[in-house]
């Protein structure tokens, strides 16, 4: 029998952006919260010192801050043809591991979606006709508009510090920011970050050819800034060192950075590491949540009942979790009914690199965030009655790391170890950059997650599996931006280009790393029939579980989704504290 804790008001699971944001909001109403983190704790100090935590070998290459998939993983088929076998080496996607979550190891590349993205369906229908929606394309609206979240992208935007420059202040477009952008109430709370060659290199080009580039939104800070939680960032010192690893100068946008050592002096915050959430246990008519059991440090279950549960995981584990604690009608795509685990979504990436004999290019100098986009394609900018195909991308370049290992371009059919493969990187080292896509991925109703009947974790739970494939309407997309970046790409003059898009035909593959942008599978809605969660994050079942994360979108967007992740939590939050602590309720 679990041991059982006292009652706390609120349980967090996941101590990530999510986790975090919710557990300050909340804090500051005087609930007693309670975090439980599956991962270790993670500091700046001592996690991230230097000179221990530039090691590429260890945390580049070896995924020293990522989940271990021999604790936690799901099983990978493309159709229901094929049996899912476990992801058993990282490659695809790199969820985090422990306190700060992806948060603490991520780019900090910081987008709203366009206005567009959250009317998608309707957008397409009332633009160019429901016939390019087919009968397998699973789109939906998200029940949210633009408008509506604007404050809380607003919110976040100064949380996090963000770096950058506003296209659309107040409906004033505005040279240097993204013309094409949702309109914006305020401007970021600090200017953009310094910009490497190969970014102005693109920029020139692409205003030659009559484009829009603009400095992307950064987590990184371009200054010294105090955020509205009274904590202080630096400004980043382009060292080089942020996709996959923790900040060692408090310069980028991270829980610990923002958040975490402010909500930690809390007197009602208690948060548990090494805690694994093995379920949420419901009443007994199944309509409300009574707390969660799961496994602490020492092995042992325990029951930690609570007034309210806020689901605050990774995509993957938060649409895990539900199925296994029956929140939410499973679905099943053979008769499209159901909730859970449906419209799970990716990213659809490509991109062309350029080498230059005669360009010399620091590849130690970098920030995760650095670079010029131009969103000329993106989701609301292209006519897809005559392009055939539902989505969108920006197109970018920059230089996000000053890492050596990771950082090795070569020409194409140069050997790939030996002499030859030294020479190609004496010769090319320093002198090459890439132009890449960054892809919408449309929901199909074929991509779905569900339990494995197979494969069990280390705690005899069954696995979550994922099938999902590339579908044609996201080929046709990146062949499009295929045919927009190499044009642009040779106007530049390198002496050699060669590029990587999805051809038709082309199979999701788990091997390379592609995003770690896994969308959906707890979706967000107006009907409880089409989604999981309401537009408060709340599930349509259990009214006291409040479900946050990249689960809730219901297809993916064009950008990172960090943006919309943050603001999400905030308006969560907000509804939870103004409108459920004093009537709790269905909200919708």
């Amino acid at each position: 029998m679990a041991r059982q804790e006292k009652k706390k008001d609120v349980v967090i699971i996941g101590l990530g952006w999510t986790g975090s944001i919710l557990g300050m909001e909340l804090c500051n109403t005087g609930l007693e919260v309670l975090a439980l983190e599956r991962g270790s704790d993670r500091n700046t100090v001592p996690d991230f010192q230097y000179p221990q935590v530039a090691d590429e070998l260890k945390y580049g290459v070896r995924y020293g801050f990522m989940q271990k998939p021999r604790n936690s993983t799901v099983t990978v088929r493309r159709s229901e043809s094929e049996t899912a076998l476990p992801y058993r080496h990282l490659g695809s996607f790199l969820p985090g591991n422990g306190v700060g979550g992806a948060g603490m190891h991520w780019n900090g590349h910081t987008f709203r979606p366009m206005p567009e993205e959250f009317e998608l369906r309707s957008y397409v229908e009332n633009n160019f006709g429901k016939r390019l929606i087919d009968d397998e394309m699973a789109i939906q609206d998200w029940g949210i508009s633009y408008k509506e979240l604007e404050p809380y992208f607003n919110k976040f935007e100064k949380v996090a510090g963000i770096s950058g420059q506003a296209g659309n202040l107040n409906g004033e477009i505005r040279d240097g920011g993204n013309p094409f952008e949702g309109e914006r109430s305020s401007e970021y709370p600090m200017p953009p970050m310094p910009q490497t060659v190969d970014s102005n290199m693109f920029a020139d080009a692409a205003r030659k050819m009559g484009y829009h580039p603009y400095k992307r939104p950064s987590g990184i800070a371009s200054t010294s800034y105090t955020n509205p939680y009274g904590m202080q960032l630096g400004p980043c010192n382009l060292c080089g060192f942020c996709e996959r690893f923790g900040c060692l100068n408090y310069s980028k946008s991270s829980p610990q950075t923002c958040i975490l050592d402010a909500l930690k002096r809390k007197p009602n915050f208690e948060y548990r590491t090494n805690s694994e959430v093995m379920k949420i246990e419901l009443a007994a008519d199944g309509k409300t949540a009574r707390g969660v059991t799961y496994i602490d440090p020492n092995g042992e279950e325990v029951f930690q009942p609570a007034d309210l549960v806020i689901m605050a995981a990774y995509q993957l584990h938060n649409v895990h979790l539900m199925l296994l604690s029956g929140i939410g009608e499973p679905y099943n795509p053979a008769t499209r009914e159901g909730v859970t685990g449906k419209n799970y979504a990716y990213q659809t990436n490509g991109g062309t690199s350029l080498f230059f004999k005669d360009v010399d290019f620091n590849p130690f100098v970098g920030s995760g965030s650095n670079g010029h986009v131009i969103d000329d394609f993106a989701i609301n900018q292209i006519d897809f009655a005559a392009e055939g195909f539902v989505g969108g991308s920006y197109i970018s370049a920059g230089t996000f790391n000053g890492q050596p290992i990771r950082s090795m371009r070569l020409p194409a059919g140069t050997p790939k170890w030996g002499a030859e493969w030294k020479s190609g990187i004496k010769e090319w080292y320093g002198h090459s950059m890439s132009i890449g896509s960054h892809g919408s991925n449309m929901s199909y109703h074929t991509n779905h997650l569900d339990l494995d009947p197979t494969y069990k974790d280390q705690h005899g739970r069954p696995m979550m599996r994922m099938t999902f494939n590339w579908k044609p309407n996201d080929i046709r997309m990146t062949q499009f931006m295929k045919s927009k970046i190499e044009p642009l790409a040779q106007s530049m003059n390198p002496d050699i280009m060669q590029s990587s898009f999805k051809s038709q035909g082309a199979m999701y593959d788990v091997r390379p790393y592609q995003t770690t942008h896994n969308v959906g599978g707890a979706i967000m809605g107006s009907d409880p029939k089409s989604s999981a969660i309401n537009k408060f994050l709340q599930t349509w079942d259990v009214h006291n579980v409040f479900v946050m994360g990249a689960s809730a979108f219901p297809q993916n967007i064009q950008y990172n989704p960090t943006g919309a992740v943050g603001a999400l939590a905030y308006w969560a939050a907000e509804a939870i504290r103004k409108d459920y602590l004093p009537n709790p309720r269905p909200l919708v």
